[in-house]
């Protein structure tokens, strides 16, 4: 008998739609292989909830996520919805979606593929073998804090942490540790700031449980250098929602494309597995992107979420097949291309190696 798992799917808006697409359909030449079943029900957010129903995030997308398994997300927004409000904009139903799951931890994935060293804008010898984790607390710090305010002469934000909301990201970090390298960099600004020392105190605390994984701690500031300096350095990265917005950016950047990374939001209800890149409204319909990173994040969702290993270990192993054998997309034809292909042709090849 097969196992069945049920994953909520929004696709979203600009290409969202192609690039899920393709991660369904490896997600399927995979669970044909390894005897498994994928159920899929379709939700809105974003530009096309907008559209529909005139809300970013929909009643039914929140009560549809909770009771999924799992969520596969492609990307939200573009200009069309540029001129509304703030609070009815497409990217308020991404974070409307994360509280109400709860999702507080983001794990991104930052590797380099041997195959694409020379697509980093970094030299080869300081990029090849990258293979580091930013994990980012997501509902917390200064873009949730109260109080804050604009007003007529000033404005002003709030950076606010709790010890146990410091304490369950740790965890997390630590015990993605403990499945890689067993090492965790916590960043902060324990110099300056009040919150960073109490991130700092509780982080060391929480290390006292994992004696195996080796816990060093960098300013921000450094920490930005250190990952162009030497970011082969860095197995785990521990650090706060402001920071780790701006460090798994960068991060993601020594690949050299953004269309490669894929990140998870969990912790919560259900988690969100996405690619790091944005809607590319400029490109939807064109059929040219590239759909890597949405199906290394379905491989993330069904290794995390759903305890697959094998079966996410083909799929990771069938990217990196189609990489060696130079299928590329073309934001990658510059990088030792043997076919270009387009975003459907990219996936058609993903999935034949992961069915092998």
């Amino acid at each position: 008998m097969s196992k069945k798992f049920n994953i909520g799917v929004i696709k979203g808006d600009g290409i969202g739609p192609e690039i899920v697409d393709e991660a369904i359909k490896v997600l399927n030449a995979v669970a044909k292989k390894e005897n498994i079943e994928f159920a899929y029900k379709e939700y809105l957010m974003g530009g096309a909830a907008i559209d529909a129903t005139g809300v970013p995030l929909p009643e039914e997308t929140i009560n549809g996520a909770i009771n999924s398994d799992a969520v596969l997300f492609g990307a939200i927004g573009g200009p069309k919805w540029d001129n509304l409000p703030r609070e009815k904009r497409p990217e308020t139903g991404l974070l409307g979606i994360r509280k109400a799951l709860n999702t507080f931890a983001n794990i991104r994935p930052a590797i380099v593929y041997d195959e694409l060293v020379d697509a980093s804008t970094l030299k080869p010898e300081v990029v090849k073998g990258v293979d580091l984790v930013v994990v980012r607390e997501l509902t917390g710090g200064l873009y949730f804090g109260e109080p804050k305010a604009k007003e007529a002469t000033k404005a002003y934000n709030t950076m606010v942490y709790t010890v146990d909301e410091v304490k369950r990201i740790a965890e997390v970090a630590f015990n993605i540790a403990m499945k890689r390298n067993k090492k965790v960099c916590s960043v902060d600004k324990a110099n300056v700031l009040d919150v960073s020392q109490l991130w700092r105190e509780v982080v060391i605390e929480v290390s006292k449980n994992y004696p195996e994984v080796e816990l060093t701690h960098m300013y921000v500031d450094n920490a930005a250098m250190q990952l162009i300096r030497n970011p082969k350095q860095f197995d785990v990265i521990l650090t706060g929602n402001i920071f780790g917005d701006i460090l798994s950016d960068e991060a993601s950047m020594l690949s050299g494309s953004i269309g490669l990374l894929p990140s998870a939001s969990t912790g919560g209800t259900t988690g969100i597995y996405e690619p790091i890149h944005g809607s590319a409204p400029d490109i939807a319909g064109q059929g040219i992107a590239n759909p890597i990173a949405t199906i290394a994040s379905a491989s993330m969702m069904i290794r995390f979420e759903f305890g697959l290993i094998k079966a996410a270990d083909r799929i990771d192993n069938a990217i990196k097949k189609a990489l060696k054998e130079g299928y590329r997309t073309k934001d990658l034809s510059a990088f030792d291309a043997k076919i270009i292909c387009n975003t459907k042709e990219m996936g058609d090849v993903i999935a034949k190696f992961a069915s092998e």
